[in-house]
């Protein structure tokens, strides 16, 4: 490779690990917007289709590598055996995802002159980020919009989505490229500053509006920090329910309405736990508990959640269905399980069996909730799955998988993003942090920290009306990237002629 060459890559990679800075928990978005601005310049300007690429997918490697590092967690929680196995995942990873951008580069192609070309790489971004949130499951991580979170600009998620918010942001990185092909580099910066400050305005409004007030619901959130590496040791599992139990029954300054523990709580199967969870409420005094185990039916396991009544009987169970592929289960591990590979089919009990989907539970008092299990809160698109609009939205989790730098700060900011698409109040629960209460406009109203076990008693805020992307989910915005790609084609087509 020529040493130009080799500069060009290491100037993308650069870039994109600037535009990583972004995301959660550093969220710099004023380093990440002028970071994708420059990389829609690197890639308008190449010489050739194959250096656009080059430049798409060496930015890719830097932003995914800059965040996704916490996928190198879970190899270190036996580092003496699996370790040696984290940079080739991260590698992986990284190289896998910046494929999408790779991509977003060969729609730049499809635009006439730098200024096109800067428009297509901005079309290109945005539909690869709603790509990779429904193919093969979907991974809606880390995408572009996500840089807004903690922001006013945020706000618009309750209009357009996660997608929208990419839109958004491209169209303004993209901006001052575009106009520059057009003599008009000031003009253009000028106009993605009176837009994002239009939007900015938009969503501080929207901030301000006070509060809805009235009889709340009084929940406690039970953090027991039970570390990966000590959590499923024989000799902790005592230590570890007694936290649990002793947060439970700790006096509280008002009645509670509800108790709940985190993802998997229980290190034995719903089946096996015996009077465990009766002890629970009768501890707490005879609060109904919510709480994360794991439960069998015949050789199927499955990750679920249990709501009790005030008897410690079990009333409701959720299974999670959007489970993470091979954490929770190998795709076509049951395929391969015809011919004699079944150490990872769910069939065989080797892996978790996904529930039947995303449901609301009635808690009477407690309000009705739509349960999540960790991973599940990536998806705006499943929330959307249920016939009943819930009161609030509970999250339970164990991101003590990865880490306490990054991995646990982006699903925090997912649960925020999460809230404000639905205009409802979610509540999470962490194994290790981060524990919230997240009031409809994605506000982190208290929380506790990592690493540390405790509880946190809160109200629950007022949902809000349905917003506008609770109604139509990422349609409009579908709709208007394959608009702008076919503008794209047709223009390229019109020149060919």
């Amino acid at each position: 490779m020529r040493a130009g060459a080799l500069r060009s890559a290491a100037l993308a990679a650069a870039t994109g690990l600037a535009a990583a800075a972004g995301q959660a928990p550093l969220g710099l978005w004023w380093l990440a917007l002028p970071a994708l601005s420059f990389l829609t310049w690197q890639v308008a300007r190449a010489p050739v289709l194959r250096a656009g690429l080059w430049r798409g997918w060496c930015a890719g490697v830097g932003y995914f590598t800059g965040t996704l590092f916490w996928i190198v967690e879970p190899f270190m929680v036996d580092a003496a055996h699996d370790g040696w196995m984290a940079p080739f995942a991260l590698a992986g990873m990284a190289g896998g995802m910046a494929l999408f951008w790779m991509l977003a580069a060969a729609v730049a192609a499809l635009g006439r002159g730098p200024g096109g070309r800067a428009a297509g790489f901005a079309v290109g971004l945005a539909a690869t980020d709603l790509l990779r949130s429904y193919v093969l499951t979907g991974f809606p991580w880390v995408l572009a919009g996500h840089i807004w979170i903690g922001t006013p600009v945020a706000q618009g998620a309750a209009i357009v989505g996660p997608i929208g918010l990419s839109i958004l942001t491209m169209a303004l990185a993209a901006a001052p490229v575009v106009a520059q092909d057009l003599r008009g580099r000031a003009v253009g910066a000028a106009g993605a500053a009176a837009l994002l400050a239009a939007v900015w305005g938009f969503g501080a409004a929207r901030m301000a509006t006070p509060a809805a007030t009235g009889d709340l619901v009084r929940v406690r959130l039970v953090q027991p920090n039970a570390t990966q590496a000590l959590k499923w040791l024989p000799g902790m599992w005592d230590t570890f329910i007694e936290r649990q139990m002793r947060a439970s029954e700790a006096p509280s300054a008002k009645p509670l309405d509800l108790v709940v523990w985190p993802e998997t709580a229980l290190p034995y199967l719903l089946e096996d736990s015996g009077d465990l969870i009766s002890e629970a409420v009768s501890r707490d005094g005879g609060v109904p508990v919510i709480l994360g185990v794991q439960r069998a039916e015949g050789p199927l396991i499955y990750n679920s959640l249990i709501a009790t009544d005030r008897t410690g009987t079990v009333r409701a169970v959720y299974d999670k269905h959007h489970l993470v592929p091979f954490g929770e289960y190998l795709p076509f591990g049951d395929f391969l399980a015809r011919f004699g590979l079944t150490a990872f089919a769910a069939t065989t009990g080797h892996a978790y069996t996904a529930g039947s989907g995303p449901t609301v539970i009635d808690l009477g008092r407690a309000g009705k909730i739509l349960p999540l299990i960790c991973y599940e809160a990536a998806f705006p698109q499943d929330l959307r799955g249920v016939p009943l609009r819930a009161d609030w939205i509970l999250q339970i989790t164990n991101d003590a998988w990865f880490g306490t730098l990054s991995g646990p700060w982006q699903n925090l900011a997912q649960s925020r993003l999460r809230a404000i698409e639905q205009g409802l109040p979610l509540i999470r629960v962490a194994n290790t942090g981060i524990t919230a209460a997240i009031d409809p406009m994605g506000r982190v109203i208290a929380s506790l920290p990592e690493d540390r076990d405790g509880f946190l008693d809160v109200d629950v805020p007022r949902p809000l009306p349905a917003t506008l992307y609770a109604r139509t989910g990422d349609g409009p915005a579908t709709m208007l990237l394959l608009g702008c790609i076919l503008a794209l084609v047709l223009a390229r087509r019109k020149r060919t002629d």
